[in-house]
């Protein structure tokens, strides 16, 4: 009978705990992968953008969002490997509704920093709606604009490398509950309906920004804390055979019901914004932020009860906090200081296995080169 010292039992058990570590981290690591930030720029103390692009790359951070075709971020970007998803501001929309304006925006705000500058998503409008007062004057361009640059892109060859949709808030749902009956607003079809069929011909997802927060608060007789925050211990719902842990999972998954019911079962989502405020509000609490994020960042890795199994491609809101935004809980979104010191513990693709054997007192360190 062959006999093994104790020294080599423990080193083959030093080496399989490193491989299962390994995968671990490959697992998490795709996680986290699914997790861009958002880069909004309202406020008077941040960082400059080329130290806001070693800041994303120094925290493993891949993807990223920016709302405007902002030039000196567009510079730092150039060569950095992150993948970004450029807005088109609403203010203009009604000039993109024009062919040849669109073909110029496309020339001077993608194309000239293409390749270089990894574009991945172009974002036509963030949250217009047609029967919001602030919005509804706009909406009639949404869809021509979304039209005219994706006819752009599609014209310089890069349909398939950059896809270009809407950025929608959830108000244009008009029924949520239970998710599997989700629907659009009626009075949102004639709006929504001809640029999600768009999004079917184009192959593209529809941007989503998910707040639970803003449902809770809103509704907190109904809605419990733990289950915004992703804490609820089981299923807070049924849904037929389908278990709701947490809010976040039955919104997305109300939305993907609205789109099979507007006839559009193969239109993805992509969550463009999602977060919590630390301060400024109700339940807005350093703590309660902390937890979401750190939650979400680790859950969306995993599908939804509708649509398991695969990662859910979502944006914190947002980078940092941003003192000239208002109302006041608008400024206290970030999930970094302005300083660069970073608010919560966050994981973006980094993994620390500590104890891969307290006999051998080995440590690794891994990193996802992702």
């Amino acid at each position: 009978m062959a006999t093994f010292s104790f020294t080599r039992i423990s080193s083959l058990m030093a080496l399989i705990l490193v491989l299962l570590g390994l995968l671990s981290t490959s697992l998490d690591s795709a996680g986290a992968q699914s997790v861009g930030v958002c880069y909004g720029m309202l406020g008077n103390n941040l960082p400059s953008a080329p130290e806001v692009i070693q800041l994303f790359r120094s925290h493993n951070i891949k993807r990223m969002r920016i709302y405007d075709p902002n030039p000196a971020a567009l510079q730092a970007l150039r060569g950095s490997n992150i993948e970004l998803m450029i807005g088109v501001p609403n203010s203009d929309l009604q000039s993109l509704s024009n062919p040849s304006n669109a073909q110029s925006w496309v020339q001077r705000n993608v194309l000239s920093y293409w390749p270089s500058v990894r574009f991945r998503y172009i974002a036509v409008g963030n949250e217009v709606s047609p029967v919001n007062p602030g919005t509804a004057s706009i909406a009639q361009y949404v869809l021509p604009a979304l039209v005219n640059v994706f006819n752009a892109i599609r014209s310089a060859g890069l349909q398939d490398q950059i896809k270009v949709s809407i950025a929608i808030d959830m108000t244009l749902i008009g029924n949520s509950y239970p998710p599997s009956a989700g629907a659009f607003r009626g009075d949102v079809r004639k709006y929504i309906d001809p640029i999600i069929g768009h999004l079917t011909y184009a192959k593209t997802p529809l941007f989503a920004n998910i707040y639970t927060y803003f449902s809770y608060v809103g509704n907190p007789r109904d809605i419990s804390l733990p289950y915004a925050l992703f804490t609820s211990p089981s299923p807070v719902i049924w849904d037929g055979s389908r278990g709701y842990q947490n809010l976040f999972d039955a919104m997305l998954d109300a939305l993907y019901s609205a789109l099979e019911g507007a006839g559009q079962y193969s239109v993805d989502v992509v969550v463009s914004e999602s977060g919590w405020p630390s301060d400024g509000a109700s339940a807005a609490t350093f703590d309660n932020a902390r937890t979401y994020y750190s939650k979400l960042i680790n859950h969306v890795k995993g599908g939804t009860p509708k649509r398991p199994g695969r990662a859910i491609e979502t944006y914190l809101f947002a980078m940092f906090d941003e003192n000239q935004k208002q109302p006041e809980l608008e400024k206290h979104f970030g999930v970094f200081f302005p300083n660069k010191q970073a608010k919560y513990p966050l994981n973006f693709g980094t993994k620390r296995i500590s104890d891969i054997s307290a006999e051998n007192n080995t440590t690794v360190f891994l990193k996802s080169d992702m």
